[in-house]
């Protein structure tokens, strides 16, 4: 059985408002397994219990239910922690640290000595696209550019399992393609990533596994590849056809688009295109193009939430 980075076992949360006696269920018996060296994301609409879910395997936030275990050891253990990196959404980090400055003052905090955060730091920074940056105060540093060094602080310690709230929010999209490649680098050397966003296209492009939250529970997860999956084709051919060809298409088709002198037929599965295709080459006519349709995981989180 693979080595997994998370675990949570029927996590629950129920907040408890004294003053008014209402109980709120953010999270409602949530279980997750991710496995070492991959990359998934969680995805929710907002108040769907995903910061909620992270706090409680971080320990920031106990259960009033469950467990969760980081590389198989309860996550309330410090020592379980230690191999996790994190960059929280809307982090604030002090104005006045430099670039360097701040990345050695969370690295002394995780327990690096010296010489180890005076190695790790210029390495970070260049892999973050801001080696020139380094000695500029954080006040004078963009979103985008906050957001790049908050990564750099999550990996100063190495971490085997890296938890990144957000990560490409307000990031431009020169940006967010920086940061994209230096979390698949760190696939490639099987660090875990696990990611929570509402950035679907970003969690589409990186990801291979996802969870949708809503309600606290979770609706639906798997492979991203097996989630956007299509089921029909789409066939490209000449619009030039009998009046009797095209009728015997559209008997099959579940739609027809006219554009330029080619026909778009959409057709919902194997067998409609197959007799489709069938048709045309009776009639020695030529194909322009044969695809399978796929969904966008956009498509899959509006279907799944909002049916």
């Amino acid at each position: 059985m693979p080595e997994l980075a998370i675990e949570s076992i029927g996590l629950r949360k129920r907040y408890r408002f004294w003053w008014s006696g209402r109980e709120v269920l953010a999270v409602d018996g949530v279980s997750l397994q991710v496995e070492r060296g991959t990359t998934y994301g969680l995805l929710g609409p907002n108040g769907a219990g995903k910061t909620t879910f992270v706090k409680m395997i971080l320990s920031a936030v106990h259960p009033t239910e469950g467990e969760a275990l980081l590389f198989g050891r309860n996550a309330a253990e410090a020592e379980a922690r230690r191999r996790i990196g994190y960059l929280p959404e809307n982090h604030r980090f002090p104005t006045y640290f430099t670039g360097r400055g701040m990345l050695d003052f969370y690295g002394a905090l995780s327990g690096m000595d010296a010489v180890t955060r005076q190695r790790r730091i210029p390495e970070l920074l260049e892999l973050v696209g801001l080696a020139d940056w380094g000695t500029v105060r954080l006040g004078k540093y963009s979103k985008g550019m906050l957001q790049r060094v908050g990564l750099a602080q999550a990996l100063m310690h190495e971490p085997e399992l890296l938890i990144l709230d957000e990560p490409t929010d307000g990031v431009d999209p020169v940006g967010r393609r920086h940061i994209r490649e230096v979390l698949h680098s760190l696939e490639e050397k099987g660090v875990t990533v696990f990611v929570n966003s509402h950035l679907l296209a970003e969690v589409e492009m990186f990801c291979r596994e996802v969870a949708i939250l809503h309600k606290g529970k979770v609706v639906l997860q798997g492979k991203v590849k097996e989630l956007t999956a299509g089921k029909g084709y789409k066939l490209k051919v000449p619009a030039a056809l009998s009046e009797k060809l095209r009728e015997d298409l559209a008997a099959r088709a579940s739609s027809i688009v006219q554009r330029d002198g080619v026909l778009d037929l959409q057709f919902p599965g194997r067998t409609e295109v197959n007799e489709a295709i069938d048709l045309l080459r009776a009639e020695r006519l030529e194909i322009e193009a044969l695809t399978p349709t796929t969904s966008t995981l956009e498509d899959v989180f509006i279907q799944t939430v909002h049916g």
